[in-house]
């Protein structure tokens, strides 16, 4: 069992940077695929970015392309969402999820295994 918990959330203004966390509790980040997925108020889930550093592929939705950049530290077990240049409609919960199966596929939810409980974004205009 892979446990995941996310920090680094709050309010910025439009244009701020925050940089999100997700602690592993097993030694995850660097053998399995993470990801990144937010859920607006009233709007399905959905992928913003993840990356598999085993096969070396990192991959993000076309909305934060240019703007946020996935990163790990294997030492600390933590993967980060650094995020710039924030807009009012990145506002979200944000997930960090863990895949096992070597089936997986970036951008879709149903291929990872493991979720945090998310952390929470708000981006004031």
């Amino acid at each position: 069992q892979v446990q995941l918990v996310e920090s680094g959330g709050g309010l910025v203004q439009a244009g701020g940077s925050l940089r999100l966390s997700c602690a592993a509790s097993k030694r995850t980040v660097g053998s399995l695929p993470m990801g990144w997925f937010r859920q607006a108020p009233g709007k399905d889930r959905e992928f913003v970015a993840a990356s598999s550093w085993v096969i070396g592929r990192t991959y993000y939705a076309d909305s934060v392309k240019g703007r946020f950049t996935i990163s790990r530290d294997n030492a600390k077990n933590t993967v980060y969402l650094q995020m710039n240049s924030l807009k009012p409609e990145d506002t979200a919960v944000y997930y960090c999820a863990a895949a096992l199966g070597t089936a997986w596929r970036a951008t879709s939810g149903s291929d990872y295994n493991y979720w945090g409980q998310g952390t929470q974004v708000t981006v004031s205009s």
